[in-house]
Formats: C-alpha cells, sequence, structure tokens
C-alpha cells in the first residue's frame, strides 16, 4: 500500500517510515497537517497515519479534510492517551488510534484492521445509497401504475403494462415509470 505518515517529530517520522517500508508498504512523509492534505491529493494515499499534535493544521482536522477529499482508512498517532483527545477523534471518519511509541506488530494489527473496517463501511455506504434508489425506483413504479389503473386497468395489468413498455423501449423500470409519468430523474 502507499502509506502517507504525517508527525512533525523527525525521529518518529522516520522510525515510522522504516517500520512501514520493512514490511513492504511505500511511504510518503509529511512534515505537518497542512503539507499532509496537499500530499494526500497529490500522492493517492491509500491509507494515512497522522499525528494528533502538528503545526499548521492538527492531526483531527488533517484527517477531516482528507477524508473528505478522499475518503481513505485513517490512523491518528498521538503520544497522549488523553480522554479529551480521544473523544474528539471518535467524532472524526478514522480507523484507529495509535499511542506512541509504536511496536511494528501493532502498527501492522492496526493497519489491518482499519483497512478492513474502512472497506465494511465502504461497502454498507454503498448498500444503503443502492437501498433508497430501490426505494425511489419502487415509488416512481407504484405511481406509474396508479396512472396506469386510471384507465381503468387493474393493479396486475397495469404493472404487466409497465413492464412491457419497459423492455419494448430498453428502459429500467424506473426509466419507464419516469415516462409514464412525464418526470425527469426524479
Amino acid at each position: 500500500m502507499r502509506i502517507l505518515i504525517a508527525d512533525d517529530e523527525s525521529i518518529i517520522r522516520l522510525g515510522l517510515k522504516a517500520m512501514l517500508t520493512e514490511m513492504g508498504h511505500e511511504v510518503v512523509a509529511a512534515l505537518n497537517g497542512r503539507e499532509a492534505i496537499q500530499m494526500a491529493r497529490r500522492q493517492q494515499p491509500d491509507l494515512a497515519i497522522l499525528d494528533i499534535e502538528m503545526p499548521y493544521t492538527d492531526g483531527l482536522q488533517a484527517a477531516k479534510t482528507i477524508y473528505r477529499g478522499r475518503p481513505m482508512p485513517i490512523l491518528i498517532l498521538t503520544a497522549f492517551s488523553d480522554s479529551e483527545l480521544i473523544e474528539k477523534a471518535t467524532d472524526l471518519p478514522i480507523q484507529g488510534y495509535l499511542i506512541k511509541p509504536i511496536k511494528q506488530a501493532d502498527l501492522t494489527a492496526a493497519i489491518s484492521v482499519a483497512t478492513k473496517r474502512f472497506e465494511e463501511g465502504k461497502e454498507l455506504t454503498e448498500r444503503a445509497l443502492q437501498l433508497e434508489e430501490d426505494k425511489k425506483t419502487r415509488k416512481l413504479v407504484d405511481r406509474a401504475k396508479g396512472k396506469l389503473m386510471l384507465s381503468g386497468l387493474s393493479e396486475e395489468d397495469a404493472y404487466r403494462a409497465l413492464q412491457i413498455y419497459a423492455r419494448k423501449n430498453r428502459k429500467t423500470m424506473g426509466d419507464a415509470a419516469r415516462s409514464i409519468l412525464g418526470v425527469e430523474g426524479t
């Protein structure tokens, strides 16, 4: 994976880079949150590890901005186990919280869990969007059936007529319903 790391402490940054490189990852490193945001746009990383306390833009704000621009798994890194910082971090689109110093085994596990949880979240979001779209289509189909039923067709015959219209015009049921209702993309 291509991993973006951002930490203003050079020793931590170099240590993380060495561990991640040894694990087989390509690493891009930023000195602060602002630079991390810019690198995320240019380098298109697969995952980001951001220190919570950095100059210019802190890790929490950088995480929000990076995620908004290009959703990816994000781990927050800190030397503090401060409950207030943890609380702020839980409100963000992040997948993990690591406390320095980091051991390679902990880093490996955190990356694995973060990428898995991120993919699960992405799939759930896509499924929810598809269900919402299906619901809208069902409503359109029901409205179109209702319009056809006003001409004296039974519900079953109206549905069949809608199917035939869709097949004949090579349209989806939703597009066929829109045509019958005379609406565009609703």
